[in-house]
């Protein structure tokens, strides 16, 4: 009996599955704030692609979170699997956050530091989507993990100079005209670097968990 109600249970190669349908989703999300970025008309297409996106990860993590519950093995700490997605999650949940403050201000045109963000945090969607087939072998994938992650993080400081240069420029285009479309502009460039922090904290959990297995 209870070999047949185990056998009902997802097994542990289904986190695998589900993390990566999570991160295409995210770098699908990415991708989408990567043209938003671009600016002009169709910047509103791109806001609500990113919202449609950020609901299909949002699927995904209750599902992750659910099999969790029902799963009697697990491929690593539960507790390390809740964080890993909810890490994902909080990327792209940021990205949503960024779309939101778009549409809010009605922006339509970005300065080319955002952009370049908008660039780099596909750059970072992709690396974490490379990092999950590895999970599956971490001892034989430590030294390419711990590659993957530290570009991630390297992204993440390129992230911060450009938000400094950003707001600087920002400040010198600004300051004897329109103070609205600074402190506009401010916002939509704290939303985008936190997208990057969250980045950054998926590669601190995957760091974390591997040194845990490994």
């Amino acid at each position: 009996m209870l070999g047949w109600f185990r056998a009902l249970l997802p097994k542990e190669e289904r986190f695998f599955d589900l993390f990566a349908k999570h991160s295409q989703a995210v770098l699908k999300g990415a991708e989408a704030l990567e043209e938003m970025m671009r600016g002009g008309e169709e910047t509103p297409v791109y806001c609500q692609r990113v919202s449609q996106f950020e609901n299909d990860a949002d699927q995904v993590t209750r599902e992750v979170l659910m099999a969790v519950r029902r799963t009697f093995i697990t491929p690593f700490d539960r507790g390390d699997i809740k964080n890993l997605i909810t890490a994902m999650d909080d990327a792209i949940d940021q990205m949503q956050q960024t779309a939101k403050a778009v549409i809010l201000f009605e922006v339509r045109t970005f300065e080319p530091p955002m952009r370049e963000i908008g660039t780099i945090l596909v750059q970072c969607a992709t690396l974490v989507g490379r990092c999950i087939p590895l999970m599956q072998s971490m001892g034989e994938n430590v030294v390419t993990l711990t590659a993957l992650t530290e570009e991630i993080t390297r992204l993440e400081g390129r992230v911060d100079d450009l938000n400094d240069i950003g707001l600087r420029e920002l400040f010198l285009k600004h300051r004897d005209g329109s103070a609205m479309d600074f402190v506009v502009g401010t916002e939509i460039y704290k939303h985008l670097e936190k997208v990057a922090d969250r980045f950054d904290d998926v590669a601190n959990e995957i760091n974390s968990i591997v040194i845990e297995q490994v």
